[in-house]
This record gives structure tokens, sequence and C-alpha cells, in this order.
């Protein structure tokens, strides 16, 4: 019986993710059906494929790499990503920049349109648990950094490396793109506001940093991705989150540690798994997180992403002269194969985390790392 919940819950793991997928593809194919342009395929996932029918002269498949999806539109597809999408007839005509900015944009669109769908349903579920914890210290782990530093139980933290901190959500995030250098923590003890500079230890078996103290705890308890029943309030939130780990991709200081934090589809099909068995509501909002984070990360102006493909059609609106298809063609293939190494190393590197964390012994460790090795609760830092 166990083995077959474990299977059910994989199976609608992969069911929620593939919808984000097609969702956003769907996007492409439909304005480019509705344009009158030319679609091939209609593909989940990469390469030779596993499944394929054709209807309407469309291809429809699955894919054996699991890393997205595509929809060929050879009137809009840059010269170069043959190999990636199976094959093209390579037939390619010049049509107006305003169709290629359409096409590129919906695909984006309809994630955020799915989000907000999901987050509206779930406002009108009245058994979902929705709030946040807050920045409040309910407990401290002995001999922990946050014990070291000087904070103390029913500290309120404020601040965290100059950056407000409205919820234990934002705490958390913190300390990971803080990493594990000395960071000052303004907090509010009583009516005394005091600043103390707090060192995150990074934990060996997960790869992330803790400060060994937990929240205080909230009669009913909370899930993670439903912050607030507003659905605005909940898009809100995960854009928040999401423009949050950006900013910190590019700020020198926090670079190294933010991607050290980083997770990729290993991860993200770790983190449906089990939210969805904790909690199916939560869940769902962890599927509203994924299909805005699908489209603001789509929409950053990379060739090959569907923001490199809006970018170059605004050029073409507001020069009136094109970027040269080889130009195009050259970036978006190389950008392809960087993306493509990126989720190679990052599938190793979630794969690797896993294999840690499912073979821990709490023997094989120290006392200290005892509290918090394999698994934390939300409400623990």
């Amino acid at each position: 019986m166990a083995i077959l919940t474990t299977a059910f819950y994989i199976a609608l793991c992969i069911a929620l993710f593939s919808l984000a997928i097609a969702i956003h593809e769907f996007g492409h194919f439909i304005v480019a059906l509705k344009l009158g342009l030319n679609v091939e395929r209609f593909s989940l996932g990469f390469g030779p494929a596993i499944w394929k029918r054709k209807w309407r002269g469309v291809e429809y498949r699955i894919s054996w790499i699991p890393l997205g999806g595509y929809v060929s539109i050879p009137d809009v597809d840059p010269e170069g990503t043959d190999k990636l999408q199976g094959g093209s007839s390579g037939k390619k005509e010049r049509i107006p920049a305003w169709k290629e900015l359409l096409v590129a944009f919906a695909g984006p669109a309809m994630n955020v349109v799915l989000a907000v769908v999901l987050a509206i349903g779930l406002a009108l579920v009245p058994n979902a648990r929705f709030g946040q914890l807050p920045a409040v210290i309910g407990n401290l782990i002995p001999g922990e950094s946050a014990e070291k530093a000087g904070l103390k139980v029913g500290d309120t933290v404020l601040k965290i490396g100059g950056r407000d901190i409205q919820n234990w959500s934002d705490l958390q995030t913190e300390v990971q793109i803080s990493g594990t250098n000395a960071t000052p923590f303004v907090v509010r003890r009583g009516e005394e506001t005091i600043t103390l500079s707090v060192s995150p230890r990074r934990e060996k078996i997960t790869g992330a940093c803790f400060i060994g103290a937990l929240s205080i705890e909230k009669e009913g308890g909370v899930s993670r991705w439903l912050p607030d029943r507003n659905p605005l309030r909940q898009i809100q939130s995960d854009a928040g989150a999401i423009f949050r780990v950006l900013h910190a991709l590019v700020t020198p200081k926090e670079m190294r540690a933010t991607g050290n934090a980083l997770g990729g589809p290993v991860m993200i099909a770790e983190g449906i798994y089990s939210t969805i068995r904790h909690d199916f509501w939560d869940g769902i909002g962890f599927l509203r997180f994924l299909n805005v984070n699908l489209a603001v990360l789509n929409l950053l102006p990379i060739p090959v992403l569907d923001g490199g493909l809006i970018m170059f059609a605004l050029i073409a609106l507001v020069f009136r002269r094109r970027v040269p298809d080889k130009i195009v063609g050259l970036l978006s293939t190389g950008f392809m194969y960087l993306l493509i190494a990126l989720m190679a190393f990052l599938i190793w590197r979630d794969s690797a985390r896993s294999w840690r964390i499912h073979t821990y012994k709490p023997e094989a460790v120290s006392e200290t790392e005892n509290g918090d090795a394999a698994e934390k609760t939300d409400a623990q830092l």
C-alpha cells in the first residue's frame, strides 16, 4: 500500500510539473496558430521522442530529456536550435516583428494566467491554511550561531544585512543569501533595538545555511506556499521572492552564496513531492509559485529564452532594422548549450545532495549536526 501511495504522489507531481510546462508552450502554440504561422511540433521535453502523433499538421510528442518543452515554429525559432528540437523542415519565412513579439510573450503570459487562476482557486478553499510565521525567535539550539551571536528567545528580527524582514520566510531567504558571512541582524528586544553580527553555519548534509533558531509556534500551523488568502498578495509574494534571488545573483557579495543555494529540476521535483504529500493545498501553492517563477525567468533578455526573442523583436520594431539571423542563431545556440550545461550541473549537484540526505546516518556526524542535519521543519533555521 505504501508503494502505491508513493507511486500516486510521484505521478501527481509529474502531472503538476507537466501542467506548468504545457500551459507555457500552449501559449506560444495557440497564438502562433491564430496568427496563421506554420507550427510543426508541440513537445514536452527535448531530444528524441518517446511518443508522438501527428494531428491537423502538427506533431505532438513527449521527448526523452525532461528539462522543459518547446513548440517548433520555424517562422519564429532562431537558427541553430534544430538539434535541440529534434529536427525541423527548415522552411522559414520572414514575418512581422510584432507577430514574433506576441508569440514569444504568450508563453510567460499563460503561466501568469494559470498562477492567477490557482491563486483565486486557493482563496476559495475554506480549509486551506494561510498565513506566515512572524520573524520572532521562539527557541535557540545551544551552541549554534544564533546563540553565540547573542540572539535571545522573543527577539523580533527587523533587518538582515540591511534588508527589511517581514516574516520567517524572509528571514530564511536572507540567511541563505548571506551564506556563512558575518551578517548584521537588527532585532527588537522589548523596547530596545540592537544590532548583532551572526555567522550562519553551512550544514554538511544539505549544503544549506543555518543559525540554529526556531520560530514561535502558531495555532493551527501555517503552510509554506500559502502566504495570504488574498490572490493578489499571493502573486506579489511569489514575484517578490523571485526578484530578490535574481537581484542577489547579480550582486557581487551575494552571488556566490545565492548560487550555492539554488536548485534545479531535482530539487523542484523533491519540493513538489514533499509539499504535496504534507498538504495538498500547499502543493497547489507551490505550483502557483512555480508558474510565476517560469514566467519571470523566461522573460529575462537572454537569447534562446522568450525574453531574448522579445528583445530581438523590440529591436526590430524600434530601430526598423533586424539583428542579422546569423548573429541571432549564434547567440541562441551558444546560450542554449550554456543552459543545458547549467541544468546538467544543477541536476548533478541536486542528486548528490539528495543522496547525502537519504543515506544520512546520525551516528556518523557530530552531536551539533544531529539537531538539523537531514530534515528540517519550515520553522527551523
